[in-house]
């Protein structure tokens, strides 16, 4: 049985990485915050808005407990999953747990294109984008490094170089 769950900093490529995964090895891939939003009926940001972060992420624990149960199965994590509860020791428990690392940087660009969807980046300017990135990357660092397997993704940025990032993780997991 195989069961890998991809965490890290929001924008590092956890669902590009668990989807070529998926796609490779011929298993099924979940991102846990689509999952959230279909079992729920409403989007992240919906959730956010109506329950706040501390309701959102007792309904992200849950629904981590679901997908983690599942035999032959990648997820893909929200960025803050391993930070709250116990998510981090269970996900451990569960299955072969990779972070995937990124710099400030490379996260800041990658954000850059899409932070009009993702709720705890609404509003800030591109200075604060960047200052919260590094506060946020400094406060979670501790419960990331808990994964069993480390990948760098700062070079991710073109096809091939996913699928190289693709056989890293491979090779950490020796799959």
């Amino acid at each position: 049985m195989i069961r890998i769950i991809i965490i890290g900093y929001m924008g590092a490529g956890k669902t590009t990485v668990g989807k070529a995964l998926s796609k490779e090895l011929g298993i099924p891939f979940y991102d846990l915050d689509w999952y959230i939003e279909s079992r729920m009926r409403k989007t992240v940001k919906q959730l956010f808005d109506e329950r706040g972060e501390e309701g959102f992420r007792r309904i992200e624990r849950n629904m981590l407990h679901e997908v983690a149960e599942f035999e032959n199965v990648i997820v893909s994590c929200g960025g803050g999953t391993p930070c709250f509860f116990d998510n981090m020791e269970y996900m451990n428990r569960q299955g072969e747990t990779v972070y995937l690392q990124a710099s400030p940087e490379v996260l800041y660009g990658h954000l850059l294109m899409g932070k009009g969807v993702r709720p705890l980046l609404l509003g800030k300017s591109k200075e604060e984008l960047m200052v919260y990135i590094k506060e946020q990357l400094q406060k979670r660092e501790h419960f990331y490094s808990q994964a069993r397997h480390t990948l760098n993704v700062d070079l991710m940025d073109n096809f091939e170089k996913i699928k190289i990032s693709v056989q890293q993780v491979r090779g950490l997991l020796g799959i």
